[in-house]
Formats: structure tokens, C-alpha cells, sequence
């Protein structure tokens, strides 16, 4: 071994090691630093070696040290890649075969199920993950560990049980009617009890009571079940990638709920529309986030993984506090439809939060007068359900009656929110035009309270298999608009399934809006200048050349009966001809 080869690299190893202490570089990547950094060390080498400072051969070694990094670097990286694309290679994989599974299953009808089922089962998988993690982690700081679950329902014993040499014992495990008897007689009542048993609403027992009070296994082959047990069993979420890898498949099936019929489209809206609205919002730690129609959660999991990312913290690495913050006290949403509870509660603990505070309950029986300050929030985001009908009991808790529920949810969030709380909101455009009482004093009731300082215009086609174009709407409670500036996205192509949005398409509307500049799709209009009685809001780009010519009436007319008169002529040609 060449002298100073040894030197090197434990030298690089020490200062790869204090690199990931204060650069938030995970351990399993010093090598990397210490590849990165060989030749700056060679850079500092040189001058010593000319003082004589240094030995030669040393520096030397320090090259060849960092050659045999970078060389270790080039391997690992292309072992994890080959790692990373055989874990999603096994997940999807693994999420097609349940599909399969389900597909055959009479108590399963469409994607919806399909999803529904799946979740309880990853649910279990995930909670026995969680169990095992926490009990090695008691045992390394020598304390005792208290299961969650009872070792009878636990996924290890009713679902997985195994031999001593780890596999699966297939005298032990149920199966056909035992295993379904036990899910629905047995597994389901035990696990339901935990809401009324947990001490907080903010705990993994409250969840676990939660959703199985709403849910039930419609897997009626225990057959089929098993089938789905044993595939399931196969995932992990034992690791940050494997998390990371899971909740991408499951927002695809997410993402597939829209193709499945009936109201299935209602559960997603497009990330890249999510991602762009987060942005403009941009929510801090210690801020509270709120969605009353929280679906999928997709608003609540974009904005948890826009707060966790150190580069919309200047670089700085959240603090344990910090991070128990963003866990416990910052996420908060409602939904009323049991499956969309399930699925939105589901995709946020997979993305990373542990407990989430999601409450089955309708948003729109809160009487808004009862509404105190402790339960506003600094940020709402929603998509909140169009065209629906509230009962008129429901209407009574707002003070502009209407029976449209998305109109509804719009005065909940303005009630919601803090002074100097932001929103962002997805809403039909037809608001912004509507001559009925209940949009005009809606609108009027927005600009007056409420600073509607952004509206973004969206394309048909935006949301699979909803006919309704939309716009979103950013506003900021406490003071009364003067400007509001739009824009309107205008794309090159037909959005649809095969063709959908992206975060390109928004990148130009994200950049503008931090200034509001004007341009081709963006301009600013003047509050002043709009009808004090309609408050029409209506999207009018100025810079829109495309003018279309109106005929007079009597051009118009002369028109029509030039046509019917060479209708009349083709009719008496075909009589003729009979």
C-alpha cells in the first residue's frame, strides 16, 4: 500500500463525518463527501508540500485515496440506483397483482374499492412496521415496549405467521371462511374500540379506532384475502424510500380513481395545480394549514413536504422542535365521505405523518356565528366539491343562503381563516360571473373582506372528467381588495388523460405571480373599475387580439332566410325525386 494512501482517507473519512453532522449529509453517504472533497484537499496539500509542511508521498496518498473514493462513489451510486429501481420495480409490481386479486372479487366494483381495500390492508402493514420499529428502538435504550395491538391481532400471528426459520406457516395462517370470520367478527370490532379507548384525537390508537369505525372488509372470498395478505406482506415500510416509493404508487391509484366512475375525479386534483398553489401560498412552520374538503389530502401532504424541505428554509435543516410542530400542530383537515377519509388519512401517513388530523365529520354543519379565534388557521387550501346540494338545515348556518356546497364552503373558509390569513381555493369560474343574489353577495362579501389579490384561470380539461372549467382563487383576509391580478393559463395543447397538466405549464404563472407583472396571459384589474352592483369578476384578458365581428340584427336575419330558402329548394329536388 503506497504510504499516505491510508493517511488520506481516513483524513477525508473525519471530514466527510463532520460534514454530515452539519450539513444534514445522511451517514450512509460519507463516501460521497469524501469523493466530492478529495481534490479540494489535494488544493490545500500543494502549498504545504512547497513549505515542507506536508510530505510528499502523503499527498500523494491523499490522491490516490480520493481516486479510490471517487471509484467507490461510481459503485455505490449505481448499486443504489439498481436497489432503487428493483424496490419500485417490486411495488408496482406488487400493487398490480392485489388489483388482479380484487378485480375477480365480487364485493369489489371499480377502482374506488379497489383502493379502499387496499388501504386497510397497507394500514395493518404499515401499523406492524411501526410496532417493530418502536420496539427495537425501546430495546436499544433498555426499555420496555407495550404493543399497540394484542399479540392475537397482531399481522404476525392472524395474518403472517411464520416458522422459526422465517417462513410463512401455512398450518397457522387463516384462510377461506376462518380468515374472513375473523377479519369481520373479530379483527374490525377489536380495532374500531380504539377511538373511544385512545387518550388523544392526535394519536396512532385514535386512527386506528377511527378508520375501522368507518370502513368494512368487502372481500368476501377469504380466499382472495389471502391472496391480498400475502402480497401486501411483501412491502416495506421500514425506510425513508421505501415510504417515499409507496406513497408515489399510491397516489397513482389515487390519481386512476378519477377513470372509475361515478364521483371517483372528486378524490384527486392534479399535484402539479397543488404543488404550484403551495408555492404561491408558501406555508411556515408554525402556521396552521386547514382543508375542510380534504378528499385525498393532496393539499395537506404537499404542503407538509413543502414546509420539511430545507431549501424553502434557506437551506437550514428543521429542528426536533420544528419537526414535532409540523407533526402534531400544523396539518389539520375534514372530510365528510367515509372512503375519502380513509384514502386522505392513509396517503399522509405514508407520506410521513404519523398521526393525521383528520376528522370524519362535515364541515358544513358547523354553525359559522359559533366560530371563535382559537379555531381559526393561518392557511386554508381546498378543492372543495362542485355542484352539490346542501339541505336547508345546513344552509342556515351561513349568513348568504344558497344551496350550492362549494359556495358554502367558500364563506366557511373566509370565516376560518385568521386576520392576515392567506387562502388558496379552487372554485368553478362561473363565480366570478353568476347574476344570482347568492353570488353577487358572495363575491361582494370576498372583496370586502378579503384582499382576492390572484386569480388563475385554468383550461377545460384541467380535472379528468369534470366538464366545468375552474379557476383558483388567492385571497388574504383583513383588508378590502383594490387590485386583483389574473391570469390565464393558455396552453398549447388539449389537456386529457393521456395529455394532463404538469409543473411546467404553471412555471411561468408561479414566477409572475411573485411580482404580478403583466405579460400576454397576466394583467391587473382595478377594483374601482368594476360593477359596484354585479361585482362581475369575469376573466377578460385585455391582451387578447381574437375580437369577434357581431352582425346586425338584420344581416343576421336576411342570413337565416337566404338559408330556408335554399332549404326549401332542396326539399322540392328530393320530392321530385321520390
Amino acid at each position: 500500500m503506497q504510504p499516505g494512501w491510508v493517511t488520506g482517507l481516513v483524513f477525508r473519512t473525519i471530514y466527510g463525518t463532520i460534514c454530515n453532522m452539519f450539513c444534514d449529509v445522511p451517514k450512509t453517504q460519507n463516501i460521497h463527501v469524501m469523493a466530492s472533497t478529495s481534490y479540494s484537499f489535494l488544493c490545500l496539500c500543494v502549498p504545504l508540500v512547497v513549505l515542507g509542511l506536508f510530505p510528499a508521498k502523503c499527498a500523494l496518498g491523499v490522491v490516490r485515496g480520493g481516486r479510490a473514493a471517487v471509484t467507490l462513489k461510481s459503485v455505490l451510486n449505481h448499486w443504489e440506483q439498481r436497489t432503487f429501481d428493483r424496490a419500485e420495480n417490486l411495488f408496482e409490481q406488487t400493487f398490480k397483482n392485489i388489483d388482479d386479486v380484487l378485480f375477480k372479487e365480487a364485493g369489489c366494483g371499480n377502482e374506488l374499492d379497489y383502493v379502499e381495500q387496499t388501504s386497510w390492508v397497507l394500514f395493518l402493514k404499515y401499523l406492524d412496521d411501526l410496532e417493530k420499529e418502536r420496539e427495537s428502538a425501546a430495546s436499544l435504550s433498555g426499555k420496555s415496549y407495550e404493543p399497540i395491538l394484542r399479540d392475537e391481532y397482531r399481522w404476525g400471528v392472524w395474518a403472517m405467521p411464520r416458522t422459526e426459520d422465517g417462513e410463512i406457516d401455512h398450518h397457522a395462517a387463516l384462510t377461506g371462511d376462518d380468515l374472513t370470520e375473523f377479519v369481520n367478527g373479530k379483527l374490525f370490532p377489536y380495532l374500531s374500540k380504539f377511538k373511544t379507548a385512545a387518550d388523544s384525537f392526535d394519536t396512532i390508537e385514535y386512527k386506528i379506532g377511527e378508520i375501522f369505525s368507518e370502513i368494512r372488509n368487502k372481500i368476501q372470498s377469504g380466499y382472495s384475502l389471502r391472496d391480498v395478505l400475502n402480497y401486501v406482506d411483501e412491502l416495506r415500510f421500514q425506510t425513508s424510500s421505501d415510504k417515499h416509493e409507496m406513497s408515489h404508487l399510491y397516489e397513482d391509484k389515487i390519481k386512476n380513481m378519477g377513470n372509475a366512475g361515478r364521483n371517483g375525479g372528486e378524490y384527486y386534483t392534479p399535484r402539479p395545480l397543488i404543488r404550484s398553489i403551495v408555492k404561491v401560498i408558501a406555508p411556515k412552520i408554525g402556521e396552521k394549514v386547514y382543508d375542510a374538503a380534504v378528499g385525498s389530502a393532496g393539499f395537506l401532504v404537499e404542503s407538509f413536504d413543502y414546509m420539511r424541505d430545507p431549501e424553502n428554509h434557506k437551506g437550514k435543516k428543521l429542528s426536533v422542535k420544528d419537526v414535532r410542530t409540523l407533526q402534531k400542530e400544523t396539518l389539520f383537515g375534514k372530510e365528510k365521505k367515509s372512503m375519502a377519509f380513509i384514502i386522505g388519512t392513509m396517503n399522509m401517513i405514508l407520506h410521513g405523518v404519523s398521526a393525521p388530523n383528520i376528522v370524519h365529520t362535515n364541515s358544513l354543519t358547523e354553525n359559522l356565528s359559533d366560530i371563535q379565534e382559537k379555531n381559526r388557521f393561518d392557511v386554508c387550501l381546498a378543492n372543495p366539491p362542485f355542484g352539490g346540494k346542501e339541505r336547508k338545515e345546513v344552509q342556515q348556518n351561513f349568513p348568504i343562503k344558497t344551496g350550492e356546497t362549494a359556495f358554502l364552503f367558500l364563506q366557511h373558509f373566509i370565516k376560518m381563516l385568521r386576520a392576515g390569513g392567506r387562502a388558496g381555493i379552487v372554485i368553478k369560474n362561473t363565480f366570478l360571473s353568476n347574476s344570482d343574489n347568492a353570488s353577487v353577495s358572495l363575491r361582494k362579501e370576498l372583496l370586502e373582506s378579503c384582499d382576492l389579490h390572484t386569480v388563475l384561470d385554468l383550461p377545460g380539461g384541467t380535472f379528468t372528467g369534470a366538464g366545468v372549467k375552474t379557476v383558483v382563487l388567492f385571497f388574504e383576509k383583513g383588508n378590502p381588495t383594490k387590485n386583483t391580478w389574473y391570469y390565464q393559463l393558455n396552453l398549447e395543447r388539449n389537456l386529457g388523460k393521456t395529455n394532463p397538466l404538469n409543473e411546467d405549464d404553471l412555471a411561468e404563472f408561479v414566477e409572475l405571480q411573485k411580482t404580478k407583472a403583466d405579460s400576454d396571459n397576466s394583467w391587473t384589474v382595478n377594483i374601482k373599475d368594476v360593477d359596484q352592483t354585479s361585482f362581475d369578476l369575469s376573466v377578460k384578458n385585455p391582451n387578447n387580439n381574437d375580437e369577434v365581428v357581431l352582425r346586425e340584427p338584420e344581416e343576421i336575419l336576411d342570413e337565416i332566410e337566404r338559408l330556408d330558402g335554399e332549404a326549401s329548394e332542396i326539399l322540392e329536388t328530393i320530392r321530385g325525386l321520390v
